[in-house]
């Protein structure tokens, strides 16, 4: 997988105070790290990576076209900023990998055999669990 490197302008981070457990400290420190990527005005991804990190982005992708990845698992905001740049990184490097083609293929004459072969085995096996007459 190749390293992208991206325009620091393009990378902005506030942060914010997180939630759950933390004792008191919680409450006063600004620990949880907002990041946004300008998608649309970034220079260092070409337009086909850009539209594949559309679709990964999911509900992180804002209306003026940003991604936004929200940190909070770290204790520091140096940690949750190096969170938010490896996922970040993670998702660019999902984008870069470019999809394979599917190619159609016919099933093989043996494999259409064997599934025939099996039908007609289940009607059968059916058909002996059916009501007796009484002419045989």
């Amino acid at each position: 997988m190749r390293r992208i490197e991206l325009d620091p302008g393009d990378v902005s981070f506030t942060f914010i105070r997180a939630t759950g457990p933390g004792g008191q400290n919680v409450n006063k420190v600004a620990s949880a790290a907002l990041m946004r990527f300008d998608l649309t005005g970034s220079a260092a991804l070409s337009s086909v990576v850009k539209l594949r990190l559309r679709a990964l982005a999911g509900h992180r992708l804002t209306a003026d076209g940003s991604i936004q990845i929200l940190a909070r698992n770290h204790r520091t905001q140096e940690g949750n900023k190096r969170e938010a740049l490896e996922r970040l990184h993670e998702l660019i490097g999902r984008a870069l990998v470019e999809p394979k083609v599917r190619h159609k293929t016919r099933p093989t004459r043996g494999s259409v055999q064997r599934r025939l072969e099996g039908k007609v085995h289940r009607r059968q096996t059916k058909r002996l669990r059916g009501r007796v007459s009484d002419s045989d």
